[in-house]
């Protein structure tokens, strides 16, 4: 299936959009780096903001305090999570066993 043919106009409101998401992607991972929210607050969060919802697993796990590319990958595989996941398709097992590990972890 082709794309479709955008004007200058939606060109420009399409790049405007994907901007806005990666700015507020990354206010929420600098303020899960820092401890603002938590890791249940994101989620909840990411269920009425479509951008958020649209973050990698992976991308959350690794701003974590502590976590980086390795232990993100090893606690994902721990806790049945493909590492392509988003938190709009986790599914209600694989959201609590990840809140129950950071709830575990303060």
């Amino acid at each position: 299936m082709a794309l479709p043919e955008l004007g200058p106009e939606q060109r420009q409101a399409a790049l405007l959009k994907a901007t806005e998401a990666r700015r507020i992607r990354a206010e929420l991972k600098q303020m899960l780096k820092s401890g603002e929210v938590s890791i249940s607050q994101v989620l909840d969060r990411a269920a009425s903001a479509d951008a958020l919802a649209k973050m990698k697993v992976s991308d959350v796990i690794e701003a974590m305090p502590a976590y980086g590319p390795v232990r993100a990958r090893r606690l994902m595989e721990h806790l049945d999570i493909a590492p392509t996941r988003r938190l709009r398709g986790l599914g209600s097992r694989q959201r609590q066993a990840l809140l129950a590990t950071f709830e575990s972890d303060s």
